[in-house]
């Protein structure tokens, strides 16, 4: 068999194999990338190893260094850090990739509308600029304080303010992906392939799920890497306001909360999460840059 045979029999390459070659030649992002899984497997897998419970509290062992038997020290009331770190990061990943699924959801719902159906674009749009006019801090903090207490009643003091604090961040995060989606939106309606199929009347439904969001999910994708860093900083500027988690449930935020008071004799408890915090962030954003350029047909390829 001749190589232009073999050429023409050989089924065609996934694309997303081209978006993986693209990637990789992305320095940055495969840093960001190791980073990010190294961090996800030390809060996943760790906990296994190391049994401490991140909320046992030992008084005999109150304020002690780096050592054996506590690897990262204690805090004030003698928990283990390295046990609390862990458990912290769970807690805000958690919180970042909930609230940016809720906040790609909207926005990439809204986008769309906006973009192909003429007559909701304005109204979607004005309401997006309404969002975008609030302030989001404010906004952020009267909504935990007039829903923490409830939520809790309802559903528990963890689940009731990881509901509140992932649907408040989520629903002032959106639209700015909305936005993006709406121009993708507003040029890919006018192509020619969307054009074709509108010709031979495909239902408007169908044409959008199965022509146009496939071809909008490069910007969703990194809106949604930028979203999980953007989210797990107000989670963090929440938890270090102390409006966040309660006191024995920690978060990275929660813990510099916690450790702010002490910090001129126990700088590493201050240093220890916000490397954390710095490192998930400065990753994810770095995964984002690299999943833009790798999923631009026009860089591609080069």
């Amino acid at each position: 068999m001749t190589d232009t045979t073999a050429a023409k029999i050989r089924p065609p390459r996934n694309q997303w194999w081209d978006v993986w070659d693209q990637f990789k030649t992305h320095k940055g992002a495969l840093v960001g990338l190791t980073i990010f899984v190294a961090i996800l497997g030390l809060i996943l897998i760790g906990p296994l190893v190391w049994h401490i419970d991140p909320t046992y509290v030992d008084f005999r062992a109150r304020n002690k260094g780096f050592s054996l038997a506590h690897p990262l020290g204690t805090d004030q009331l003698g928990r283990d850090l390295l046990a609390r770190m862990m458990a912290g990061g769970k807690v805000s990943i958690s919180v970042g990739l909930t609230a940016m699924s809720l906040s790609i959801f909207l926005g990439a719902t809204i986008g769309v509308l906006a973009g192909y159906f003429k007559r909701l674009d304005g109204h979607l749009m004005r309401l997006t600029d309404l969002f975008l006019a609030l302030p989001l801090l404010p906004l952020l903090l009267l909504m935990v304080t007039l829903f923490r207490d409830p939520l809790s009643k309802g559903f528990g003091p963890e689940g009731g303010i990881f509901l509140l604090i992932v649907t408040a961040i989520g629903a002032t995060s959106w639209m700015q992906t909305a936005r993006i989606v709406r121009g993708e939106v507003l040029a890919l309606k006018e192509r020619e392939f969307v054009l074709a199929a509108r010709s031979i009347g495909t239902p408007a439904h169908r044409l959008v799920l199965r022509h146009i969001l496939p071809n909008v999910m490069s910007p969703i994708m990194v809106s949604a890497t930028l979203g999980i860093a953007s989210a797990i900083i107000t989670e963090s500027a929440l938890s270090f306001l102390g409006l966040g988690f309660p006191p024995d449930f920690p978060t990275w935020g929660r813990l510099l909360f916690d450790a702010v008071d002490q910090i001129q004799l126990y700088p590493w408890r201050v240093i220890l999460p916000g490397i954390a915090i710095s490192l998930t962030v400065l990753s994810v954003n770095y995964i984002g840059d690299g999943l833009r350029d790798a999923l631009d047909p026009r860089i591609r390829g080069r």
